[in-house]
C-alpha cells in the first residue's frame, strides 16, 4: 500500500483531498499540518520525510498571501522556494513521486490568449517570483516531479473570494469588484480530483500542467455568479485595477489553457459555474 504524503494539510486544496481519500482506501494517507511538518524549518523537513517514508508527497503547502509576501519575502522565498527544493530533493533520492502546486502567478499577465505550459513567464509581484522559483527548484532537483499551476482557488474551506463575497453581499448594499483581471476559478474539490486522477493513471508522465475550471470571466463577473447563485441582493459594480490599489501587483490576463492535463491524463475539467453552484450548495448546508 503507497503511502501519500499531503502538506499543507488544513488548506484548502488539503482540505478538500481529506475529504476525498476516503474513496481512495488503496493508499495509506498522511495529512500533514504545520504542526507535523513546518516548511518553515529547513532543517527539520528531510527528518520529518525520514520518519513518514511517504512513497508520493502532494504539495499543497504555501504562502499565499500575496500582498503580506512583498515585505515578508524572505519567509514567502523559504516556503514557495527554498522548502520545495528540499522537498524535490528528498522525494528523487528516495524514488517517491511529486506533486507541487503552483499558480498562474508566475505570468505578467500581457497575454491575450489562454495560456500554455511553455508561455513565457515573467512574475510581476514576490509571491510569483517565489512561486515560479519553487518550480524551477522542484524540477531541477527533481526532473521526475509534476508541477501542477492553477488560480483563484476557492473552497467550502479556509478563506477565499466566494465565501468573502457571499458574507460581504449579505452585509452590504453594494459593492466595487475589479473587472480588468481576466482568468479562471478553481474549485479546489476539482483540483483535487484531478490530482487523484494523475496518481492513480497508468502512466506517470513528469512536467508542468495547468489547471482550473473552464471559463474565461473576470473578478466582477465571478461575483455576479456568485450573487446569482446566492440570490443576494446587493449591487455589484466593476471598478479598474487602478481604483483598488494593492501593495501586490496582479497580472490583468492569466487564463490556463487546460488541453495538456486532459490529454495526457485524462482529467476532466468542469466548467466554472456548475462547480461554483455546488461549492455554494455546500456551503449553504455547512451554514444551515
Amino acid at each position: 500500500m503507497k503511502k501519500i504524503l499531503v502538506t499543507g494539510a488544513n488548506g484548502q486544496l488539503g482540505s478538500e483531498l481529506k475529504e476525498l481519500s476516503v474513496y481512495y482506501s488503496q493508499f495509506e494517507w498522511v495529512f500533514a499540518d504545520r504542526s507535523v511538518l513546518d516548511l518553515s524549518d529547513l532543517g527539520s523537513i528531510s527528518n520529518v520525510l525520514d520518519t513518514i517514508q511517504p512513497q508520493i508527497i502532494i504539495n499543497c503547502a504555501a504562502y499565499t498571501a500575496v500582498d503580506q509576501a512583498e515585505t515578508e519575502t524572505e519567509l514567502a522565498d523559504v516556503l514557495n522556494h527554498q522548502a520545495v527544493a528540499v522537498l524535490a530533493q528528498w522525494s528523487q533520492s528516495h524514488g517517491s513521486q511529486l506533486v507541487h502546486v503552483s499558480t498562474d502567478y508566475v505570468f505578467d499577465g500581457t497575454s491575450s490568449t489562454a495560456l500554455t505550459e511553455d508561455a513565457p513567464t515573467g512574475p510581476i509581484n514576490v509571491y510569483g517570483q517565489t512561486k515560479f522559483a519553487g518550480e524551477q527548484a522542484c524540477l531541477r532537483e527533481n526532473p521526475n516531479a509534476i508541477v501542477i499551476r492553477t488560480s483563484w482557488v476557492y473552497s467550502r474551506f479556509g478563506n477565499n473570494f466566494v465565501k468573502t463575497m457571499s458574507r460581504l453581499m449579505q452585509e452590504r448594499d453594494s459593492l466595487n469588484v475589479v473587472n480588468d483581471q481576466i482568468g479562471s476559478p478553481t474549485y479546489a474539490a476539482d483540483l483535487a480530483q484531478a490530482i487523484l486522477t494523475i496518481i492513480t493513471h497508468s502512466h506517470w508522465q513528469a512536467g508542468i500542467y495547468h489547471y482550473s475550471n473552464e471559463g474565461e470571466i473576470s473578478w466582477f463577473e465571478f461575483a455576479l455568479a456568485i450573487q446569482e447563485i446566492g440570490g443576494f441582493n446587493c449591487a455589484i459594480s466593476g471598478i479598474p485595477s487602478t481604483d483598488y490599489p494593492t501593495p501586490a501587483q496582479r497580472p490583468h490576463y492569466s487564463l490556463l489553457d487546460k488541453s495538456k492535463i486532459a490529454t495526457t491524463f485524462g482529467v476532466v475539467v468542469p466548467g466554472y459555474r456548475e462547480s461554483l453552484e455546488t461549492c455554494m450548495g455546500l456551503l449553504r448546508i455547512d451554514t444551515n
